[in-house]
């Protein structure tokens, strides 16, 4: 008892270092955005790009495009539930995927951890009697076919008026495609493979946890398997990636960027590419660093580019947080319910634990 005590108060304490950690990462680098940090030893450490004051005073402005921001930005919630059936092989109601995209993106944006498709995942499981990693799956396809969407959009960005000034990302859009193109391979190998791996050591009676954990990757990347499905996710996958897209344009457009539609794409992948990994704790930090250094390096001013990054980020939080509210009021879902990360990382396990010997029964 004592040593299980011992090792609960160290994960604990790890836990809280962590937290610590990523909170001041996060300060410091959402600081970059309206300061510049002096390291030389001479004058002051933070050193501000602009006046406070007049930067506050400004935000008023900026209303003509931060309403048809978070307006494209709540169509990404129905626009992804449409998307989400075409990597299901049963037939979900709408309405159901709806509710679990709207719930996931209030998860996402209102609770720490960034774990909103891991919730959505965990809750169709639930609610359609659906293995949890089967659905993990679909969800996983869906959004390796929206990055393969954002990267088509910010190749064809680059021939528009930012085509030279964006041709300096050209070394870090290589990597992204590489990336992709590797995802991609690593989905369809294991859509292929998965299935017959799981036959293999069912026939030889090991492992069969393992076992199980194949058949559910192979059923959940299912659509994978057919490059006419594959295609078909990748043609609902282009709606709400276009969508966000357009939202940075008008961002950047908005705050006196010329031709800043045609690099809101950018934008996105810059944000995307540093926010991929879930239960990253300096999550909002990334997001002001990213935002800003991109609409500075677009020609924007100091005091816009903190603008933007400051609204966007409001404008898409309460957009979605405002529509998967509704989504959790109508499921009578308590918040409570909804922050037990770990509870879920658990509860979900045990439903892969469970269903391992289902293939072998079926």
């Amino acid at each position: 008892m004592k040593g299980r005590a011992r090792h609960a108060g160290g994960r604990a304490l790890l836990k809280a270092l962590l937290a610590v950690f990523g909170l001041v990462l996060s300060v410091v680098l959402l600081s970059t955005a309206f300061f510049k940090w002096n390291l030389s030893g001479t004058g002051p450490l933070l050193q501000p790009r602009f006046p406070l004051g007049d930067f506050v005073r400004d935000l008023p402005r900026h209303l003509v495009w931060l309403v048809p921001f978070m307006l494209l930005q709540a169509s990404i919630i129905p626009l992804r539930a449409v998307q989400w059936q075409r990597t299901l092989r049963r037939h979900v109601p709408l309405k159901e995927r709806y509710h679990l995209v709207a719930i996931g993106a209030f998860v996402h944006n209102a609770l720490p951890g960034k774990l909103g498709d891991v919730m959505r995942s965990f809750l169709l499981s639930r609610t359609q009697r659906i293995p949890f990693l089967r659905c993990l799956g679909t969800v996983g396809v869906c959004k390796l076919m929206e990055f393969a969407a954002l990267m088509l959009l910010v190749m064809l960005s680059l021939l528009g008026p930012f085509g030279r000034t964006l041709s300096r990302f050209e070394g870090e859009l290589k990597v992204a495609v590489l990336l992709c193109v590797g995802l991609v391979a690593l989905v369809v190998f294991l859509a292929h493979w998965s299935g017959p791996l799981a036959f293999a050591l069912h026939r030889r009676h090991k492992l069969p946890r393992v076992e199980g954990f194949l058949h559910h990757v192979s059923e959940g990347l299912g659509t994978a398997r057919s490059f006419t499905g594959m295609a078909k996710v990748f043609v609902f996958s282009v709606a709400p990636v276009l969508a966000s897209a357009l939202a940075y344009g008008l961002a950047l457009h908005g705050i006196g960027i010329s031709g800043g539609l045609f690099a809101g794409a950018v934008v996105l992948g810059a944000i995307s590419l540093g926010q991929s990994l879930p239960g990253v704790p300096a999550g909002m930090g990334i997001y002001y660093f990213v935002t800003s250094w991109a609409a500075r390096s677009l020609g924007a001013s100091p005091e816009d580019a903190a603008a933007f990054a400051t609204l966007t980020h409001l404008g898409t939080v309460i957009s979605q947080v405002a529509v998967g509210a509704v989504s959790v009021h109508l499921r009578k879902i308590r918040i409570r319910d909804l922050r037990k990360g770990g509870s879920l990382a658990r509860e979900a396990a045990s439903h892969v634990a469970h269903d391992a010997v289902e293939p072998a029964r079926s």
